[in-house]
């Protein structure tokens, strides 16, 4: 399970597995071994490592986040967070954005 999810999340950054390997600081092979299930038990030492290089916490790096019933994020969505982040914008200033949002969806409601 473990290895499945640093691999989804891996490809979802962008990153090859010698990327992700070097950042973390990790061999490559030993990181093969986790993403292919052949080592099911990596040190937390190293499951922090790479939640760190990915820029998850660990809950989702362990697939323990949450309800499996509850719906993934789609892609656009998280592309969109990632043009966001890359653009400059903060997690903090989101609120701002969000009231913006809010304001201008009040004034449709008012016109509609």
């Amino acid at each position: 399970m473990i290895g499945k999810n640093i691999y989804d999340i891996r490809k979802r950054r962008g990153l090859t597995l010698t990327e992700l390997a070097e950042r973390a600081g990790i061999a490559k092979s030993y990181l093969s071994n986790i993403e292919r299930n052949l080592n099911q038990n990596p040190s937390i030492n190293v499951i922090e490592k790479i939640a760190s290089v990915l820029e998850v916490d660990l809950k989702e790096l362990l697939g323990s986040g949450g309800d499996k019933n509850e719906p993934q994020m789609d892609n656009e969505w998280v592309e969109f967070v990632k043009e966001l982040r890359d653009s400059g914008v903060e997690k903090d200033q989101i609120q701002e954005y969000k009231m913006l949002l809010d304001f201008i969806k009040w004034q449709n409601t008012k016109q509609g």
